[in-house]
């Protein structure tokens, strides 16, 4: 089979992560906003955090209308905190880390690609005991301001441990492999609300209000020791040339207050992800930030000029930068 796929013409297969804060319900038209992304971006396999069904409503069922009355056809089954669609048939859709008292969840789909299985996976994880705020000065579960930053490794790796970020990576990495051992491809998008290991490191550790931490962050490593890889990196390894934020946002159309959870550090960060398995025959062709080039720092607006962006027409809905992957097979 593999040798029949090798044979066949090639073609795209765009992957877009996209936090849609709140599902667009924060910014003014951002639900419309969130379709017009879509339809922009050209998304085949898309990846949501922050679905929360409103009102008794269904998410992901008002997406798939709104899209389809653009004439796009696309597929997908309730979920809550993330979700999912596709403009190919799913065979099974479910959560394959349920949401628990807020702490994060994976939802999972089976997609057939032309007789070929793609397992998609879209994650939110946990957004309490985000330690990466404590060498800025701040609580990484109150926000509050810290009375001196906190440097100290192991009690930043403590921190973040006692999230439940790790605790679903690792239920993603034990179905990925089965997935992987019947010949699936796998691709996850997710929200981590935690930033890469390759991010923080000894070149950059006096920038970002980094305070001199050099820090290998666990789930971006336990991804890669599992041999999945980070599409953002493989195209832009070096994160001194190619930082690549997606958070926090500029939004002009929501105060700047509320765009920021440390209104005196330089909070940026890389926490939106795309990650597929190198054993598949995917092959990356491309990745760009989707969303606005400006940045929240200190309470100010930052012109990122640095990475790529590919930027919305109108409205931006959300407080993330989305990723779109690109992929050729």
């Amino acid at each position: 089979m593999s040798s029949l796929w090798a044979c066949q013409p090639k073609q795209e297969l765009r992957v877009l992560q996209f936090n849609v804060w709140q599902e667009g319900t924060v910014v003014t038209g951002g639900f419309d906003a969130i379709v017009e992304e879509i339809v922009r971006t050209d998304a085949q396999l898309v990846a949501f955090s922050e679905v929360r069904n409103y009102n008794n409503s269904n998410f992901i069922e008002r997406i798939i209308k709104e899209l389809d009355f653009r004439g796009l056809k696309f597929y997908g089954g309730k979920s809550y905190d993330s979700g999912l669609i596709s403009r190919y048939p799913i065979e099974t859709c479910s959560a394959l880390y349920p949401v628990k008292e807020d702490h994060g969840s994976i939802t999972k789909a089976r997609i057939n690609i032309d007789g070929h299985i793609v397992a998609f996976y879209s994650a939110h994880l946990d957004y309490l005991n985000c330690s990466y705020y404590m060498p800025r000065g701040y609580s990484g579960n109150t926000w509050e301001e810290l009375s001196e930053p906190t440097i100290d490794v192991a009690e930043l790796l403590a921190v973040s441990r006692a999230s439940k970020r790790d605790d679903a990576i690792k239920v993603f990495i034990a179905d990925a492999n089965e997935e992987m051992s019947k010949g699936s491809k796998v691709i996850i998008g997710g929200d981590f609300n935690e930033p890469s290991h390759r991010d923080w490191i000894a070149e950059n550790s006096d920038l970002y209000d980094h305070n001199g931490v050099v820090i290998e962050w666990e789930c971006t490593k336990l991804l890669e020791e599992a041999g999945f890889i980070d599409t953002y990196r493989e195209r832009y390894p070096d994160p001194v040339k190619n930082p690549g934020f997606t958070y926090p946002a500029y939004n002009p159309l929501i105060p700047i207050h509320k765009l920021t959870w440390a209104p005196k550090s330089d909070e940026r960060e890389r926490i939106d992800f795309i990650f597929y398995n190198k054993t598949s025959q995917l092959k990356l062709k491309e990745v760009l930030i989707v969303g606005p080039d400006a940045s929240v720092v200190k309470s100010e607006v930052y012109f990122e000029d640095r990475d790529l962006f590919s930027k919305p027409t109108n409205t931006w809905p959300s407080d993330h930068k989305g990723i779109l992957a690109v992929f050729e097979f």
